[in-house]
């Protein structure tokens, strides 16, 4: 099983970024890019689910030193059950948005998309995600993160609008502010234990002075709190996606705030088991689930709401990592594979609505429900995922997440088990009133403004293509499999936890054996 462990593992970081330089040596032949594109993606779900049935049934944590160096001094490659599980989930979310990005662009005549841009970014795109998943050690975690982010700043600025150059310009700035902080830790890590190597760090970092692990940690969560957008370091995030096209809205959107919860995952856990800051990541979680759900309820915009709303349930993941429990951890880990799957979905159904009423405005809609009973589907199934209605995987990963914050027993577990019960039911009622506005409803206006007019002249009362519809579908198929297979994937969640509460399965297979000493 090692010898396939050293095979696969590379794969979902070395394999997009060949295909990348491919496509972009291909420019002038879309169709070859396409193709490239897809196989190169098709190839690292297949991968990434090897990976994960490895980690499973083998010993669960596996290691390739990369280029042959010691860990020490090389760049580690890991896979545990937790990082093989996002992995897969997040493989196949880019898969299913590139066919999606592939139809539009077709349908449109490669409109406001350079193709011969957006293939290889959106390969490099999701090799960074890939290595952020991947990462042994802090600075290859900081260069997994510059690879997303570089190739983020493209995309969400493609088809040079205003509105979207605007909202490029604060996302790049707020991610250029995130990076600064991770890599002050980093150097102030170095700095105190001699290494960034993270198995020897949650050796090391034992010996360090208290105040000292304090900074550490605080600089740490930071830096990965705005990435992850928890409050109060969120405000830039409603304002940066709703303005780029769809199928970008959605890959951000499912996993781009995902691999900095991860990062605070591997933080709490590894680095920081127990640390003086961990508290404080109990009244974090909070605010950010009432103060995100607070402002979705306030939108009138379904890609604004939508956004607020993946403000809010981010405040849930770190609920269950704030809580340091088997169980919470548990819940989070399931949590994030549902979320990132049903909040991707949500936003590709956005789009076809976007097409199909020229505004996603909920003054400007009305009746989708009965001009496309289709969509109203594609979009009712994902949304009562995300409000959590039984018995789909929302309902049960809120559940595991309460169910942890009982067992605690303490009184700021229980304020944080009622504002999750809070949370949901005001996600309930703001995904209500964008079905009933949007598809009950008649329209209270004509789509108009900046996305109307044009938009609106050209695709509205056009047929949806096929290719948007049914990758659209299989997300939807996909969140619905997550419920029907909810015992095995919460096996996989438990395990994930213990390893992760363990430490030693970690350490032990990354450093083969050998503890570090300090100074050494």
């Amino acid at each position: 099983m090692t010898e396939w462990a050293r095979v696969l593992l590379p794969l979902p970081v070395v394999l997009p970024l060949f295909a990348a330089g491919l496509t972009l040596a291909l420019a002038r032949r879309p169709r070859a890019q396409r193709t490239i594109s897809v196989t190169a993606l098709s190839v690292v779900v297949a991968a990434s689910v090897a990976v994960l049935v490895l980690t499973d049934r083998g010993r669960g944590t596996y290691s390739v030193d990369v280029g042959g160096w010691p860990a020490r001094l090389g760049i580690p490659l890991v896979a545990d059950r937790l990082s093989a599980l996002m992995l897969v989930v997040s493989s196949v979310v880019t898969l299913a948005v590139l066919v999606y990005s592939l139809a539009q662009g077709v349908a449109d005549g490669e409109e406001g998309t350079p193709v011969s841009i957006y293939h290889p970014t959106y390969l490099v795109l999701s090799a960074g995600v890939s290595n952020a998943f991947l990462s042994g050690d802090l600075f290859n975690l900081y260069v997994g993160f510059e690879i997303l982010l570089a190739a983020s700043y493209i995309l969400l600025t493609l088809g040079g609008t205003a509105a979207r150059v605007r909202a490029g310009t604060t996302y790049v700035v707020v991610s250029l502010l995130s990076s600064m902080v991770f890599l002050t830790a980093i150097a102030l890590v170095y700095a105190a234990t001699g290494t960034v190597n993270m198995a020897e760090l949650s050796v090391r970092l034992r010996d360090v002075d208290p105040d000292v692990q304090l900074v550490l940690h605080l600089l740490l969560l930071v830096g990965f709190g705005i990435k992850a957008a928890v409050f109060p370091l969120s405000a830039w995030l409603p304002d940066s996606y709703p303005t780029a096209p769809a199928p970008v809205t959605a890959v951000f959107a499912g996993l781009l705030t995902k691999v900095g919860v991860y990062a605070i995952i591997r933080t709490e856990t590894l680095l920081f088991p127990g640390g003086q800051a961990s508290r404080l990541l109990l009244w974090v979680a909070l605010a950010t689930m009432v103060v995100g759900i607070l402002g979705a309820v306030a939108q009138n915009d379904v890609k604004r709401l939508l956004s607020f709303t993946l403000v809010s349930h981010i405040g849930y993941m770190v609920f269950g990592v704030a809580l340091g429990t088997a169980g919470g951890l548990s819940g989070a880990v399931f949590y994030v594979a549902h979320h990132i799957t049903v909040q991707t979905t949500l936003f590709l159904v956005t789009g076809l609505i976007e097409r199909c009423a020229g505004s996603t405005s909920l003054d400007a809609l009305g009746s989708l429900a009965k001009r496309t009973p289709l969509l109203a589907v594609l979009f009712f199934v994902p949304a009562m995922n995300l409000a959590g209605i039984p018995p789909f995987s929302g309902f049960l990963g809120k559940l595991g997440l309460l169910q942890a914050g009982v067992d605690v027993g303490t009184w700021p577990a229980y304020v944080l088990v009622a504002g999750g019960v809070v949370t949901s039911l005001l996600t309930l009622y703001a995904i209500a009133k964008v079905w009933n506005r949007a598809f009950w409803q008649e329209p209270q206006t004509e789509p108009s403004g900046e996305v109307g007019g044009l938009a609106t002249a050209t695709r509205v009362g056009t047929r949806t293509p096929l290719g948007m519809v049914v990758p659209t579908a299989a997300l939807v198929a996909v969140g619905v499999g997550i419920t029907v297979v909810a015992g095995p994937l919460f096996g996989i969640s438990d395990r994930a936890a213990q390893d992760l509460l363990d430490r030693t399965p970690y350490t032990s297979t990354v450093l083969h054996d050998r503890v570090p000493e300090v100074g050494s």
